[in-house]
């Protein structure tokens, strides 16, 4: 062979040899006239069974009708290049998504000398991707359910148990200013209790209570709640591009109202601090402390709230990690994606 043509023929031989791809050329009419290993993997055809054939042969039926061959042919004569996704079809009659793109060839005189198709099998990715779609979509039917019922229980429990509660408060001091002294006193501890039992339900409503205003504002609110009672000075620092949609919020507050919850009656802390950050199309977040640490990580010991904040992480299809040497504080890392449901 003469050297100068040993680049064309090494060319040649790596074309037919990619199996990842189908890589042929048709004549100016859409003939097919040459054929790759690839080609005979992804459609079924052998070189020898497909070589002269129009290759209109591997669209559905409806997409011939339309006119799919020739339009993609004149758009890639008229622009240099088409390119789209759709179905097509295999040698034994199935169905695959392809991603095909159409590429005129011209010869040194401009003329038009046929064109190169290259055609890759895109099925698997798309099943997988409308998978996520769907996951996607209960998790934020999911969402939406659970907050709207935990909305439901918290205006329960505020309206009408609190309610009653305070009712009953009220009837016991006013009971233990007309009773005896005798009496007086037990009248008194029970309207203590009835008093601590309603801050309780005041905090648990509350805790329940769908964040709302934004992430930042809910988080901040939650934040001045919570804290100060426990003597833990906090601070929130955020870098977000944009207000996350609605379940990606939900998602991080839960996450984060668990992990500070966690600092309020675990670690001893004097202070938390809240960092927020848009990365990688989703939430960053970090919640540090400076508490005593971690005295268990991971395993089947694992702290059900510390499971729970994996769970709702990994659930989104995010990460979430921890880490706290003992007597060093602890940090709770995460990413949420922040893609709005299809």
């Amino acid at each position: 062979m003469p050297e100068h043509d040993q680049p064309q023929e090494d060319m040649r031989l790596l074309v037919q040899s990619i199996r990842d791809y189908a890589i042929f050329m048709l004549d100016p009419d859409g003939v097919i006239v040459s054929w790759n290993d690839g080609a005979e993997r992804i459609k079924g055809y052998t070189a020898g069974e497909i070589i002269g054939t129009h290759f209109s042969v591997f669209y559905p039926p409806e997409a011939v009708a339309a006119g799919k061959p020739a339009t993609g042919l004149r758009e890639a004569a008229a622009e240099g290049r088409w390119e789209e996704e759709g179905w097509r079809v295999r040698k034994d009659g199935t169905r695959f998504w392809a991603s095909v793109v159409i590429t005129a060839l011209y010869d040194a005189s401009g003329g038009l000398r046929g064109f190169g198709k290259v055609t890759s099998d895109l099925t698997e990715r798309r099943s997988m991707a409308r998978a996520l779609d769907e996951r996607g979509q209960l998790l934020s039917r999911l969402v939406q359910a659970q907050e709207r019922e935990r909305k439901r229980i918290a205006s329960g429990v505020h309206d009408d148990t609190i309610q009653s509660m305070v009712t009953v408060g009220m009837r016991l001091r006013m009971w233990g200013r007309e009773l005896p002294d005798e009496y007086a006193g037990v009248v008194q501890a029970l309207d203590s209790l009835v008093d601590d039992a309603v801050r309780r339900l005041r905090e648990l409503a509350f805790e329940l209570h769908p964040p709302g205003d934004g992430l930042v504002a809910s988080l901040t609110a939650y934040l001045r709640e919570t804290m100060p009672a426990d003597g833990v000075a906090f601070e929130l620092a955020h870098e977000l591009d944009a207000e996350p949609p609605y379940e990606a919020a939900v998602i991080v507050y839960r996450i984060c109202q668990e992990a500070l919850t966690n600092v309020r009656k675990h670690a001893g802390a004097e202070h938390v601090r809240v960092e927020l950050a848009s990365r990688d199309r989703g939430v960053h977040v970090r919640v540090r402390d400076d508490g005593a640490g971690l005295t268990v990580k991971d395993g089947e010991s694992m702290h059900y709230g510390l499971a729970e904040m994996r769970e709702r992480a990994e659930a989104a299809g995010g990460w979430w990690s921890i880490d706290g040497p003992p007597g060093a504080g602890t940090t709770v890392e995460f990413w949420v994606p922040a893609v709005a449901p299809a």
